[in-house]
């Protein structure tokens, strides 16, 4: 998919579509390109995550913009969510440290063993939301896990842009056992440094897939 998407992008950026352009066929693309539908729809949301493209119904893809700016997911911006999530997770983390219960923790646990031994992406994506729901818990303040809540569709889109774009899901995993060793261990300090860390590698995850294929791509000759 990561290939497809590139190649799309690329042409985009480079101008052989021009904002307003509708892009070929689905039936089409795949002939080109040498995909299965699927790959290419993945592709084809990715697009429309990144703001290039925008689909409408019965009439095609259409493209509106020929750079990356600010991703969308759901109804929220990437910095928009991100500015939220600084602003509420972080010290939601050190709330938690002071207030986890052992229920919140065997919670925590269970929910990290299943998230490392998952093998399907959608899956997993499910329960990364489920894991900043369960911290959120865990403060023992229900209008911070409203808040989650409430932007838990954002989060989960998020997590599988990172994941398919940004090979994000074992660095996530390992950024979220450091948050339930730090409230395992009543650590509030600990616990706000590893949920500031997480939120900064997405961040930076982010900013590099927006800044990926701004030159002229060079891996345009690769088969996708």
């Amino acid at each position: 998919m990561e290939a497809v998407l590139s190649h799309l992008r690329g042409a985009i950026e480079r101008g052989e579509y021009t904002i307003g352009d509708k892009l070929p066929s689905e039936a089409e693309l795949c002939r080109t390109l040498e995909v299965s539908r699927p790959v290419l729809r993945e592709a084809l949301r990715a697009l429309q995550t990144m703001g290039l493209t925008v689909s409408r119904s019965g009439k095609g893809t259409f493209v509106v913009a020929d750079a990356v700016e600010d991703p969308t997911f759901g109804d929220y911006t990437a910095g928009d969510l991100l500015e939220v999530r600084r602003h509420i997770e972080i010290p939601v983390a050190g709330y938690a440290a002071r207030r986890r219960t052992p229920e919140n923790l065997d919670r925590l646990s269970h929910l990290l063993d299943r998230m490392e031994r998952e093998t399907d992406t959608t899956t997993w994506v499910a329960m990364d939301t489920l894991f900043h729901l369960t911290v959120a818990e865990a403060a023992q303040n229900p209008v911070f896990r409203r808040v989650i809540e409430e932007i838990r569709d954002a989060l989960a889109r998020q997590s599988a842009f990172l994941n398919e774009l940004g090979g994000r899901r074992e660095q996530s995993d390992r950024e979220h056992r450091a948050i339930v060793e730090a409230l395992t261990d009543s650590s509030e300090r600990d616990a706000v440094d590893a949920m500031t860390h997480h939120l900064d590698r997405v961040e930076t995850t982010l900013t590099d897939i927006v800044r990926s294929a701004r030159t002229p791509a060079h891996d345009s000759h690769q088969a996708v």
